[in-house]
């Protein structure tokens, strides 16, 4: 069976379903969840949060709250690339960092390395299974991924490099303004991918989802 257009996919990402919407927002905030763990591990955040950390640092901000001001931004990126969002993606861009402050109001990091070892293959593990829940639920890119298809459609590079060069360009500003960068980073770099993968093949898919959406849904 083919895929549906991309113009009807855009229509449907503003008509979600109820069990849609159930999807998407577990799906966030499970990612969210899984992005405090690796916080609360406190041996390196994945590339975006080393980013929002950074900005926490700067502005005084709650993680969480950077991470909303960061997606903020990324989104306006799209105005002149004219790329179009769909519901999932304002919920992306505002749930993850709730969920991200919410746990970390709640969760205390704890002193044990083999703890800390633990909150960070667990955080890696559940922000795979979040991913997989939110790209099941079809309701549109998350913010960094319609920025990397939108310049992989307007410059014609490779998916994979046009997203390293972002992750990279995101992780370089971050430790520049002192976010958390360490073997978390690395793990997550090298682990997320396979994780959701996973979670993809496990969980039920009831709707289309979009073929060039990137795993990594952050």
């Amino acid at each position: 069976m083919s895929s549906p257009p991309r113009s009807a996919l855009r229509d449907a990402a503003w008509r979600p379903t109820g069990p849609q919407l159930a999807r998407l927002f577990l799906g966030l905030s499970v990612f969210g969840f899984g992005e405090a763990l690796i916080v609360l591990s406190t041996l390196g955040n994945s590339p975006w949060t080393v980013l929002a950390a950074g900005v926490a640092r700067q502005t005084g901000l709650e993680i969480g709250t950077a991470t909303i001001l960061v997606s903020i931004v990324v989104l306006l990126l799209w105005i002149p690339l004219r790329e179009r969002p769909g519901f999932g993606t304002i919920a992306n861009a505002i749930v993850i960092g709730l969920a991200i402050d919410a746990t970390l109001a709640l969760v205390s990091s704890p002193d044990a390395l083999a703890m800390r070892i633990a909150l960070l293959l667990g955080g890696i593990a559940t922000v795979g299974v979040g991913s997989g829940l939110y790209i099941n639920a079809a309701l549109g890119r998350g913010p960094r991924d319609g920025l990397m298809t939108s310049l992989h459609h307007h410059t014609g590079r490779p998916l994979v490099l046009v997203r390293t060069a972002i992750e990279l360009t995101a992780l370089a500003i971050g430790i520049a303004l002192g976010g958390l960068f360490g073997i978390g980073t690395i793990a997550f770099a090298l682990l997320i991918g396979p994780a959701v993968h996973f979670a993809l093949r496990i969980l039920p898919q009831s709707t289309p989802v979009p073929v060039d959406v990137d795993p990594v849904q952050n």
